[in-house]
């Protein structure tokens, strides 16, 4: 039983052996241990902190990331609808072109025509007049007493005469 029950000396003992290895762990072994604890410390709340920050960052680069598709989105819709306009534009100025070279051509052919016309009507004038004067003078060159006689000869004459 005396293992079970310790002397006095053995306590007193174990409790210096106690105080001077207490002793010495607060002197070298427990600031060391507190500061290294204390550096752990800070720096899984450093690191804490600069997650939190990376999150909220990231949050932020998101949604500025959605601002400038949504941005870009809009921008691209303007340039597509100004480029239709555009196209639309071109091509209605081409049709207009087209019309107006097209009535100009028209009045160009008309005025052609118009003028052809006049210059044919002109020749076919010139012609009457010059077959009139040919057979006035052919009537005039053969003289008739008979009046019957010289109708017959100018019936004959505008037989022979052809027109081109």
């Amino acid at each position: 039983m005396e293992l079970l029950q310790p002397s006095i000396g053995l306590l007193v003992w174990t409790l210096i052996a106690f105080i001077i290895v207490f002793l010495i762990l607060k002197k070298f072994a427990w600031k060391p241990i507190l500061s290294s604890l204390k550096e752990r410390e800070t720096g899984i709340a450093d690191a804490l902190a600069t997650a939190d920050r990376v999150k909220a960052e990231m949050v932020d680069l998101k949604n500025e990331n959605e601002a400038l598709m949504a941005k870009a989105r809009e921008e691209r819709a303007v340039m597509i609808k100004e480029a239709k306009e555009t196209g639309d534009k071109m091509i209605a100025d081409a049709k207009e072109r087209a019309r107006d070279e097209f009535d100009r051509i028209l009045s160009d052919a008309q005025a052609a025509i118009q003028q052809q016309k006049m210059a044919a009507i002109t020749d076919v004038k010139n012609q009457v007049g010059n077959l009139v004067i040919e057979v006035a003078e052919k009537v005039l060159r053969r003289e008739l007493n008979d009046k019957a006689e010289q109708e017959n000869y100018i019936k004959q004459l505008a037989d022979d005469v052809k027109l081109n």
